[in-house]
């Protein structure tokens, strides 16, 4: 019989070792949307033409997230998106290889130049300003493992269908709800793109939650009975809820 997936315990794993991060994706894959398969990453050959045409090697980590997942786009790109190793590029200074950008260009993450000599490197974000001598890369998140955790959590409760909900202008006592009821997942706290507070992970039955700057809530069940019992926990006025 498998083993139940315990969504507290893999993230906290997977938060401290490689390994344990690429399996809570398969595990989070399984459990909450479709499990991987062999299609669902890019070949080496995809990887190897991505590094002649960049003059680069990537990081292990990115290598090991593209042969995984690269292909997955209800994982990776459901709001913000992925880029395929095709698109991967420098940015304009020469300073960071870009792998992921904002749906609306406003952001991009990516690696330091100097850093991909590194397994598992520091991810950094860099805001589109409308003054670019002002756009500076700023360390967003310790690891690209981290990071890939962090895309799949996200793109989950973003993703488009009646599993996934929004609450914005979130009330004080609706956070007391949120932190009383519901159990924090080991993720530490990070900002959004480059400013506090940041991001926090929750989880309940059946359901996960990403709160964002004490401000708004996304939600994600399991099943709709799962999602309408968050809408009933904490009330307000969720986009998706036409009960």
């Amino acid at each position: 019989m498998a083993q139940k997936f315990d969504l507290v315990q893999e993230v906290s794993a997977g938060v401290e070792d490689r390994a344990a991060a690429w399996r809570f994706v398969r595990g989070f894959a399984r459990d909450w949307a479709s499990p991987l398969t062999d299609g669902d990453g890019w070949s080496e050959e995809d990887l190897a033409a991505a590094e002649e045409r960049l003059g680069v090697r990537l990081p292990v980590a990115l290598r090991e997230a593209y042969l995984l997942l690269g292909r997955r786009e209800d994982l990776t790109s459901n709001h913000d998106t992925l880029l395929s190793p095709a698109e991967l590029y420098l940015d304009d200074r020469k300073e960071a290889l870009v792998f992921r950008q904002e749906n609306q260009g406003a952001a991009s993450w990516g690696v330091l130049v100097a850093d991909l000599g590194e397994a598992d490197p520091a991810v950094f974000v860099r805001m589109d300003l409308a003054d670019k001598r002002s756009e500076i890369w700023e360390r967003w998140l310790d690891r690209l493992s981290l990071t890939f955790i962090e895309i799949v959590l996200s793109e989950s409760v973003q993703a488009p269908g009646e599993l996934t909900d929004f609450l914005g202008e979130l009330e004080e006592e609706d956070l007391e709800t949120l932190e009383r009821d519901c159990t924090r997942l080991p993720f530490p706290e990070y900002p959004l793109c480059q400013q506090p507070p940041g991001t926090r992970w929750f989880t309940g039955p059946g359901v996960l939650l990403r709160e964002d700057d004490r401000a708004v809530l996304y939600a994600r069940g399991r099943t709709p009975e799962a999602l309408d019992e968050v809408r009933d926990q904490i009330a307000g006025d969720w986009l998706n809820d036409y009960r």
